[in-house]
């Protein structure tokens, strides 16, 4: 592949300094973090274009990075996993401008709500999709009672049964009867919970299911109190399972990437590659009509 001059990729102010060459450099000799993004690109001959396409981050925010300004990203969270990403892409170790970042910004603050630079976004009715876990236990709970009650019923029954029988003449023939049904039933109520069962989400409750099925994507998601449930990256194949009594805030760093179970049901949507998406779901969604 030929990576040339083109007029969306390396554009002239890549060739001229930056602003901060022409000052007084700090104590600390080291580039900026924009700096050093923008020589690796430029040393491995990619425009910004490229990394855009490799990576899914806009070029409009790959230029704002390469200048420090890391407003655009939309908060810390979305800042580092920028800078992380670009990192690779051009072959650098984003262990250290992750480190200069934080000394820098201060730590890791919660995220802050994005800029307007996301025109894209836009707020979604809650939807839910079903929550694995918590019917997977309600449903071994369920099994567990039903065979606990079965054994204790069953050694009732046994007892009552064996009495007259050991009084009797052919008692000897009896004997192997009862230790039958008592191994026999515990095995017989142990399968594994079916996809019905962990479908049937409880109704009283909003489940979301976040699965990563065509690339990787920033995750974060809320309950109604407000609460981080999930702040993470999830990589292709992954997914993450949330619930809450009243509604479920999510922010998708990929849309594009992620498929959404909201209640049980897949959620049909047109979400652009790296389209950043805002969405809450209740325990009525997906709405029907």
């Amino acid at each position: 592949m030929s990576i040339g001059n083109s007029s969306d990729g390396n554009s002239p102010e890549d060739a001229r300094p930056f602003e901060d060459d022409r000052e007084d450099v700090s104590a600390s000799d080291r580039p900026s973090i924009g700096r050093a993004l923008q020589q690796a690109r430029i040393a491995a001959g990619l425009t910004v274009d490229d990394v855009s396409n490799a990576t899914r981050v806009r070029n409009v925010i790959v230029h704002a990075i390469e200048q420090d300004n890391f407003a655009p990203c939309g908060g810390d969270v979305y800042a580092r996993g920028h800078i992380r990403t670009l990192a690779r892409a051009v072959h650098l170790d984003p262990a250290p401008l992750l480190e200069q970042y934080a000394a820098e910004h201060g730590g890791r603050p919660a995220p802050t709500p994005a800029a307007p630079l996301f025109e894209a976004e836009r707020i979604r009715p809650e939807r839910r999709g079903p929550n694995w876990t918590a019917a997977m236990v309600a449903a071994i709970v369920a099994v567990i009672g039903f065979v606990g009650f079965t054994l204790l019923k069953g050694t009732d029954s046994g007892e009552s049964v064996k009495t007259p029988v050991a009084k009797g003449p052919t008692a000897s023939a009896s004997k192997p009867a009862s230790p039958t049904p008592k191994s026999s039933k515990p095995a017989e109520q142990k399968p594994e919970p079916s996809d019905s069962a962990i479908a049937a989400a409880p109704r009283d409750k909003v489940t979301v299911q976040v699965s990563a099925v065509d690339g990787r994507s920033w995750i974060a998601a809320k309950d109604h109190n407000g609460r981080t449930l999930f702040d993470g990256l999830l990589k292709k194949g992954d997914s993450q399972t949330f619930q809450d009594k009243e509604k479920i805030d999510l922010v998708l760093g990929d849309a594009g990437a992620v498929q959404l179970y909201v209640n049980g049901k897949k959620i049909q949507d047109d979400f652009r590659p790296g389209q950043v998406e805002r969405l809450t779901y209740t325990k009525g969604d997906p709405v029907t009509g």
